[in-house]
């Protein structure tokens, strides 16, 4: 099975990212689930969303402790939680940052979500949206396929600019 957390903020997509990226690797022929886990959150606090990956189906429906991929979606988070807690040997980090940086030896990757959502004016009460973005980041890295990526977002978006952001950080992920 292999597991994603994913760390951001209130507002930023966090969560449907985690819907995308379930549905995508639906789409992939795979099994899998997406489950938040917020309290009374508001705009701008931290968020933390889990999705299990598997070829069998999945029973287990809660938090992920020990992921195989971290995705941090805003880097200020790090200031307030262990990002890296758990983390598997041989696990992942996907950054929303420009370039990669040093992680305790984790394998990083770097993509600017904000810049691309921005660029493409995917911004909701003044917040760059980084959930379809992402999703061209995590095709690159080969945790679901790029067709897949297109199909779950536009299943979830009608709106074009949803996919191209996603073909453009396909196209800057940097590792």
């Amino acid at each position: 099975m292999y597991e994603v957390r994913i760390h951001s903020r209130g507002g930023q997509g966090g969560v449907t990212a985690a819907r995308l990226l379930a549905l995508a690797a639906i789409r992939d022929g795979k099994y899998a689930t997406a489950c938040p886990f917020y309290g009374a959150e508001r705009r701008g606090a931290p968020v933390v969303s889990y999705v299990r990956i598997d070829d069998r189906p999945i029973r287990v429906y809660s938090q992920i402790r020990h992921p195989d991929l971290v995705l941090v979606l805003d880097p200020s988070v790090m200031d307030v939680v262990d990002v890296l807690s758990g983390m598997k040997p041989g696990g992942r980090v996907l950054m929303n940052a420009g370039e990669p940086r040093e992680m305790k030896g984790f394998p990083t990757f770097a993509v600017d979500l904000t810049g691309i959502a921005l660029r493409e004016n995917l911004v909701v009460a003044g917040s760059p949206i980084l959930n379809t973005p992402v999703l061209g980041a995590l095709a690159k890295m080969g945790i679901i396929t790029m067709e897949s990526a297109k199909m779950a977002i536009e299943e979830m978006f009608s709106d074009r600019r949803n996919v191209a952001a996603a073909e453009t950080a396909y196209r800057e992920l940097v590792a």
